[in-house]
């Protein structure tokens, strides 16, 4: 079982690694292909895959209850850690938002999808596919609302925007559909709740760019160390890597358990998806208000790592409960 883990961890990191060595030999040019690689993930293939995903959700089967006790405390936490930064001096505007969504945002596809058929074979895996329909829809728009909302705080302040608190509702709020992650979201829903069916070359096309955003990303996690390196982000990422892999479970399974009721296949479900390292999807949200983006890439490197470590131990808990 964790044979299978450990083999996508090695398969990640050395994915990561191919990118690290591009960069550093500078196969792909002298002028940021990290950020190109940035903007083609935000801008193409992740509102592809996001767009596609929302409109298959099939929302009579999922298991809400179960959901719940995943995202509630999940939210609760990346809102509080959110609080939390936007009292830290000096840091950027965007900052709490990008520290937030990095402790929070785990790589439930490409690790913990894996993860959950090796783990809890057929009757688990549905639970962690239902939490995978309605991670990125749930956790990137709430976070795509604060930035907003603190971006245009931040405008008025400058003068570069009226200080009037109608206006700046509205102008975060446009700027928070019109957005590459939430509007595919929002179109996807809406597609879903017509009942239209996908014309099939549409489709193709959205699969293949779907199947592009994991290699793409994980290419870009080396780029961006090659260009940002650990100096100076480490101590930042150990923190956030430690929230993501220990707090964050822990939390889920008092809630799940105590809050929500939940034990067994279930609760082990949740847990585990809860303790996955970050996402690459934290990154592409960095990147795209040119924020903290070393200690992004340097956190989603720190916590696959850990994840090695503290998996494990996770996984006896929540069979030992």
């Amino acid at each position: 079982m964790y044979s299978v883990i450990l083999l996508k961890l090695l398969a990640i990191l050395l994915m990561v690694a191919i990118g690290y060595g591009a960069g550093r030999m500078r196969w792909l040019g002298d002028h940021d292909p990290a950020r190109v690689l940035g903007y083609a993930a935000f801008y193409i293939f992740v509102p592809a895959l996001l767009f596609r995903t929302t409109s298959h959700i099939d929302f009579t089967t999922l298991p809400w209850g179960t959901l719940a006790a995943f995202f509630v405390p999940i939210v609760v936490l990346m809102v509080v850690l959110y609080a939390w930064q936007r009292r830290t001096p000096c840091l950027p505007t965007a900052g709490p938002s990008v520290r937030a969504i990095t402790a929070s945002f785990g790589n439930t596809v490409q690790l913990g999808i894996p993860m959950a058929a090796a783990m809890f074979g057929e009757q688990g895996l549905p639970i962690h596919v239902a939490i995978v329909s309605l991670h990125a829809l749930t956790l990137l728009t709430v976070l795509t609302a604060l930035v907003e909302l603190d971006l245009a705080r931040e405008r008025a302040r400058s003068g570069d925007a009226e200080a009037h608190i109608g206006r700046m509702l509205f102008d975060t709020a446009r700027k928070t559909i019109i957005h590459p992650v939430v509007l595919p979201i929002l179109a996807g829903l809406v597609w879903n709740a017509l009942g239209a069916p996908t014309p099939a070359l549409i489709d193709e096309v959205l699969v293949q760019f779907g199947n592009a955003v994991v290699p793409l990303c994980l290419v870009l996690i080396g780029l961006s160390l090659a260009q940002y390196g650990l100096q100076g982000a480490l101590a930042g990422a150990v923190r956030l890597s430690l929230w993501k892999l220990v707090l964050l479970p822990a939390v889920v399974l008092v809630v799940g358990h105590w809050g929500f009721g939940l034990s067994g296949l279930p609760l082990s479900v949740v847990v585990m998806a809860a303790a996955l390292p970050t996402g690459n999807n934290a990154l592409i949200f960095s990147q795209r208000y040119h924020c903290l983006e070393g200690e992004t890439t340097a956190t989603i490197t720190v916590s696959t790592f850990g994840f090695a470590l503290t998996a494990p131990v996770w996984l006896w808990i929540v069979t030992h409960l």
